[in-house]
């Protein structure tokens, strides 16, 4: 029942969280969208604060992703279960991280360089294909001399 209870506790914090991106995604929108119009000095300034605007608004809408994938698994009776494995995931890591899709080690082996393949739940496959070691550059990639590609 404690687990239950936890994940109950976890739906709040995503649905705010959820909240929380889409009003300051919306925000961002409309700061954009009420700078038009303005002189040229101004506009120069902002647009070295515009890149960075921009790339913390695409992590915030990949967060936001994450957040939505989660609220499905939540409904579908799924949520905290690794999609590798398919164990449960620790409360305490849904606590710290409430859109994890992975357990821990399943997550580890993952960022070791081992990869997963999303369709056949098969580790050891799918990322290894687009890898450098799968390419054979892992190797050749120590004795590269950047001075030989410089013009």
């Amino acid at each position: 029942m404690a687990r239950v209870d936890a994940l109950l506790q976890l739906h709040k914090v995503l649905v705010a969280r959820r909240a929380d991106l889409r009003a300051k995604l919306l925000g961002d929108l409309d700061s954009l969208h009420s700078r038009q119009g303005r002189d040229s000095a101004a506009e120069a300034f902002d647009a070295g604060n515009d890149e960075v605007n921009c790339q913390l608004a695409e992590l915030e809408s990949d967060e936001l992703s994450q957040i939505e994938r989660a609220l499905v698994k939540l409904k579908k009776g799924n949520y905290g279960t690794c999609e590798s494995c398919e164990k449960k995931i620790p409360v305490g890591r849904l606590h710290a991280l409430p859109y994890s899709i992975f357990c821990i080690s399943c997550q580890k082996e993952m960022e070791e360089g081992h990869g997963w393949d999303m369709q056949s739940n098969n580790s050891n496959a799918g990322w290894a294909k687009i890898s450098d070691r799968a390419l054979g550059l892992v190797d050749s990639m120590e004795s590269v001399n950047l001075a030989d590609y410089e013009s």
